[in-house]
């Protein structure tokens, strides 16, 4: 652009020189070149100043370059290039001032050329100049409206990470919750009630010796849950030698009978499933020892062709699955079991009515997904 209009500059100074020779107004028209050509250069070394010093810069160009269509009319050739550069440089406004201005200038210029008026000479300045700014206005809306989209694109963008990191945040509150409820609530309760045991008589040093035990486990669990470990239980033993545990250390601390049972041919499981079946057991059983009042459960492990199922069911009081909660610890046990469950790809399935005992039954594929 720039190229172009000291090409056409010098061009029409050199015709117009040709022609004339250096008589009459040449000196003139050869200073105004001159000045013109400083001006210019000037605005091309300092392009990077304000918006309002490169529009004052502008006006002067503007301004030189019509005073030399005055007095050659030869020069109109360089509103080319200074169209353009109006066409950069201008909000839609004074654009269509300075192309206005442009315009009538061409046309003065190409009228003074002329030998006799030709309505030619004025549309054809008219509709190029008109075409041009028309097609360029486009473009800048069309561009602007593209910026407005990326815009916002980019806000959303920062929207949805944001949402993201709540929802991270959130889930991973959620499983931490999950993670002290299933290990160290249900250890507190097994101690408090092997310590209120001991208070009431009996065995006391059995009592507090168990009380210690579970103390170191629930000590190490918390340590693994902390480090995304899984359970101690499933490091030295399978998941069923790991329930029948469970099994044997919830009759030993609550009385009651807890009876374990494996069917089928026990399949090769992932580490994450076990983990979760575990747990589902882990908080079934507290429930049962917490709140059933029950004096026999079972729980059940069932190897089927593609699936995993454990149930654990007691004899106990029951409760409406369907009621509020009554801020016992088993409505937010359940939910956080069926939050594992439904991690893994599985299901849980809880029955009970009041007077009837409960069941409780997960479900999970074999090598199902995370």
């Amino acid at each position: 652009m720039h190229v172009g209009f000291f090409v056409l500059l010098a061009s029409s100074a050199s015709r117009y020189v040709a022609a004339h020779g250096l008589a009459g107004v040449t000196p003139l028209l050869l200073g105004l070149s001159g000045a013109l050509v400083v001006v210019y250069v000037l605005g091309v070394v300092f392009w990077g100043q304000s918006k309002r010093v490169r529009q004052l810069w502008l006006a002067a160009v503007v301004a030189l370059w019509c005073a030399l269509v005055l007095v050659a009319p030869s020069f109109s050739w360089c509103a080319v290039p200074l169209f353009f550069v109006c066409l950069r440089l201008l909000r839609p406004k004074p654009l269509i001032i300075a192309v206005v201005l442009l315009t009538a200038t061409v046309i003065f210029g190409q009228l003074r050329l002329a030998p006799k008026f030709e309505v030619v000479d004025v549309l054809v300045p008219l509709a190029v100049a008109t075409m041009a700014t028309a097609v360029f206005l486009e473009l800048r809306w069309e561009s602007e409206r593209r910026k407005a989209l990326i815009d916002q694109l980019v806000r959303t963008r920062g929207e949805l990470d944001e949402v993201q990191r709540e929802a991270g945040i959130s889930w991973e509150r959620e499983r931490l919750a999950r993670e002290i409820h299933d290990t160290i609530a249900q250890g507190l309760s097994s101690i408090r009630m092997l310590l209120q045991a001991a208070e009431r008589g009996g065995d006391t040093n059995e009592h507090v010796r168990r009380a210690g035990e579970v103390a170191e486990d629930n000590l190490a669990e918390a340590r693994r849950f902390v480090r995304g470990l899984a359970p101690a239980a499933l490091e030295r033993q399978s998941l069923p030698e790991a329930l029948r545990e469970l099994a044997d250390r919830t009759a030993a601390e609550s009385g009651v009978e807890v009876r374990f049972e494996v069917v089928g041919e026990p399949l090769p499981t992932r580490a994450a499933d076990d983990a979760v079946l575990l747990r589902v057991a882990q908080g079934a059983l507290a429930n049962v020892r917490e709140h059933s009042a029950a004096s026999i459960a079972g729980v059940t492990l069932s190897y089927l062709d593609d699936e995993v199922t454990l149930d654990v069911r007691d004899d106990g009081t029951g409760f409406d699955p369907a009621a509020p909660s009554p801020g016992t610890g088993r409505g937010y046990g359940l939910s956080g079991m069926r939050a594992r469950v439904e991690q893994s790809g599985g299901t849980l399935a809880v029955e009970s009515r009041p007077g009837e005992g409960t069941a409780v039954a997960a479900t999970l594929p074999v090598g199902g997904i995370s």
